[in-house]
């Protein structure tokens, strides 16, 4: 009997966690699920919608929900992680602080992933701080709060190694070559190497064969899957598909202009979208009016799906979204998740891609000590990083940088250290200069200061 607890359960993504845990809760014998949230509003809304969907799909399993995160952890086997501390609100003004500089604001890649990390990792640490004291001794902490990459090294630096980055942008860009390609969800094995939101795609295997190079010499792939954000005479040089937010640092300039022209970023649109939906939803009876929910639900997110990187890159999807509960489930975030779970279950070698140390210097250029985003094999309860075939110049020269700027802000966000934060910010690939990021050190200071302290 397994119980999971999921920490940040009132969030807008709560269902499509709900429906990957539910779908595989028979086989994992998951028999209690708790959503945990400090924020009652939504825990109430987007809570229960999932709830809902748990309930539809696994009326066996227990299904809670909470603001204790005591009571959510206790005796749990695993905990999901994805929380927004400082809500959407933090994130419009790390974004346009950034902006003001001249500076790309995105919150992960860009410079306001800094300050997103000011606040995420000092909750994240009390959350673990609770694992350790109230969970089952060998409980795994899977996080999927952003900025994943510097999150991840941090934590992992802190001694909490029982903890997993994850992220659902490697596996969504699977979906959608899977998708254009006519095969089944799921059905094609990735070799990925890199960083957080800065990783490779040197093989994409189906049936035997890499399809990497038929994707990208394919006209139809830039219009109908994520390789939209890239040139095809790029990608015919490279040989390799890089993870969409490669996009901000191989057009860095037009991509700060483009949001600069737009007329909001894209935390104000979600700070927009995510407020209306809200209203809308909170008077709604969700138990007893779930369907109405669903299609408000489906409404206000399908605009969220369709102007992603829309501002940043000129590239607009245009689908009807729908959430069909009962449609096969790639999994998500949540299935990088489950995947280590199963592995860890049935101590069966499993391929999963995910953030985790850089176990035997898979990445032979970078420490043993560095969290990386790699395809891993799950070994006897360890995640066993697979070395790449090739690693271009290029590429391992952008990971080094990216990587030192993560081994700094962790120093600086573990120890308040105003130095070396100024040092990261000065070596993030974009941020322009030492005066800008002695800027932004002082200003995500003062902003961040009820969240994270004051600077030493």
């Amino acid at each position: 009997m397994i119980k999971i607890a999921v920490i940040g359960g009132g969030g807008v993504r709560s269902m499509f966690l709900a429906k990957s845990i539910a779908n595989r809760a028979k086989d994992l014998n998951i028999t209690e699920l708790v959503f945990m949230d400090n924020d009652s509003e939504k825990l109430n809304i987007y809570g229960k919608m999932a709830k809902e969907v748990a309930k539809r799909l696994a009326p066996y399993m227990k299904f809670s929900l909470t603001e204790d995160p005591i009571e959510a952890v206790s005796g749990a086997d695993y905990v999901i992680t994805t929380i927004r501390a400082g809500g959407d609100k933090m994130r419009c003004r790390d974004e346009r602080i950034a902006l003001d500089m001249g500076c790309l604001g995105q919150e992960t890649t860009g410079a306001a992933g800094f300050s997103f990390a000011m606040r995420s990792i000092p909750a994240l640490a009390q959350y673990c701080e609770y694992v350790k004291k109230y969970a089952k001794p060998a409980c795994k902490v899977f996080n999927f709060t952003n900025p994943a990459g510097v999150v991840s090294q941090t934590l992992r630096d802190m001694g909490y190694d029982f903890t997993f980055g994850i992220c659902d942008a490697p596996s969504g860009m699977l979906r959608s070559f899977e998708e254009f390609l006519g095969l089944p969800l799921g059905s094609t094995e990735a070799f990925c190497y890199g960083l957080n939101h800065l990783s490779f795609f040197n093989e994409i295997i189906s049936n035997g064969e890499n399809v990497v190079p038929k994707l990208i010499d394919s006209d139809g792939a830039y219009k109908q899957t994520d390789l939209r954000y890239f040139k095809k005479e790029d990608l015919l040089k490279k040989q390799f598909i890089p993870n969409e937010y490669l996009y901000y640092f191989y057009e860095p300039e037009k991509s700060v202009q483009n949001i600069l022209n737009a007329p909001m970023t894209r935390g104000e649109q979600i700070e927009k979208i995510n407020r209306a939906m809200t209203a809308a939803l909170k008077n709604i009876d969700i138990e007893n009016d779930f369907q109405k929910a669903l299609e408000i639900f489906e409404h206000y997110y399908g605009m969220r799906e369709n102007s992603y990187m829309a501002s940043e890159t000129g590239e607009k999807r245009d689908k009807n979204y729908k959430f069909d509960i009962y449609a096969p489930d790639d999994g998500g975030y949540a299935g990088v998740a489950l995947g280590i779970v199963d592995a860890l279950i049935s101590k069966t070698e499993k391929t999963v891609i995910a953030c985790v140390p850089n176990k035997n210097k898979a990445l032979d250029f970078l420490c043993e000590t560095d969290t990386v985003e790699i395809s891993c094999k799950i070994i006897d309860g360890e995640a066993v990083p697979l070395s790449p075939k090739i690693v271009s110049d290029e590429n391992k020269e952008l990971i080094l940088a990216v990587k030192e700027y993560e081994r700094l802000a962790s120093k600086a966000i573990r120890l308040h250290d105003r130095q070396s934060a100024i040092e990261a910010l000065t070596v993030h690939p974009l941020v322009h200069n030492r005066e800008a990021a002695e800027k932004l050190t002082e200003k995500y200071g003062e902003l961040n200061k009820d969240y994270f302290g004051e600077w030493i």
